[in-house]
């Protein structure tokens, strides 16, 4: 349990770097690393990719929240927008969790796995059209949105990844689609962990220090250092070529995602 903490302790820190420097969730990180350090505890291969997600969900809660309350203070968040798409994310993001209790290891993996190589070929390739569209329906924004909280839920991410290239491509401007997007990240984080705290009550393949499929002392790892670093990516951000960067990271998910697949 200690070797996990600590270790956990040093990926907050780079979850924090990262989400500061190149502006990605820190689902894309979290979910692969804990992957390889769960097995270190003898746990069984059934409940390590649920066990996964639900800490990396759990994790975003506050750093979600605090980045929602700062863009809330800087005007970024459209509510009359926002309030009926947090409350839809949020029930997609629930029943993608009790979805991913009724997965196999294996399918949930490749799940993960196949969505992150989409995210990462989109974030290596970064097209932006400057072609300017009429904004979906209300009923269409629903149905992106209950999609959305579905997919981040099986992912352990909070889903901006998914819904700002969405918003964008629609034409809103990118302060109101990342401020959206962080405030249905709260909800998916929030709701998505709760859904895996259910379904993992009474598991008992779980081993100590397990709330649901929560792993608390990672998730004290995880949180003590990403806020904490997530200022110093911001720093960097001026200094460091940030679009290489984007593109060597991409590769690197890409990478690790195949390995994930291929087992």
């Amino acid at each position: 349990m200690m070797f996990i903490f600590v270790s956990c302790i040093f990926l907050g820190a780079i979850v924090g770097f990262l989400a500061g420097l190149l502006g990605i969730g820190g689902g894309l990180i979290i979910v692969p690393v804990l992957v390889y350090l769960l097995p270190q505890l003898g746990i069984s291969n059934d409940v390590i990719m649920p066990m996964a997600l639900a800490t990396s969900l759990a994790a975003i809660v506050m750093t979600s929240s605090s980045a929602a309350f700062a863009h809330h203070k800087n005007n970024n968040i459209p509510w009359h927008i926002t309030k009926p798409l947090m409350f839809i994310v949020a029930f997609g993001a629930l029943l993608g969790a009790f979805i991913a209790d009724r997965l196999s290891a294996q399918a949930l993996t490749n799940f993960f796995a196949g969505a992150v190589i989409v995210l990462a070929s989109y974030m290596l390739v970064s097209i932006r059209s400057r072609q300017t569209r009429e904004m979906p329906s209300n009923i269409q924004l629903q149905v992106i949105s209950l999609v959305t909280g579905v997919i981040a839920s099986l992912m352990g991410m909070a889903g901006g990844a998914i819904l700002v290239p969405v918003l964008t491509y629609f034409g809103m401007p990118i302060r109101h689609c990342i401020g959206i997007a962080t405030v249905c990240g709260v909800m998916v984080a929030l709701f998505g962990s709760l859904g895996y705290i259910i379904s993992g009550m009474g598991n008992e393949l779980l081993p100590a220090w397990s709330l649901g499929y929560v792993y608390l002392p990672a998730l004290l790892g995880v949180v003590l250092t990403s806020s904490l670093f997530a200022p110093v990516g911001v720093k960097f951000a001026a200094k460091l070529p940030v679009q290489t960067l984007k593109k060597f990271f991409a590769v690197f998910l890409i990478v690790v995602a195949l390995k994930m697949m291929l087992g």
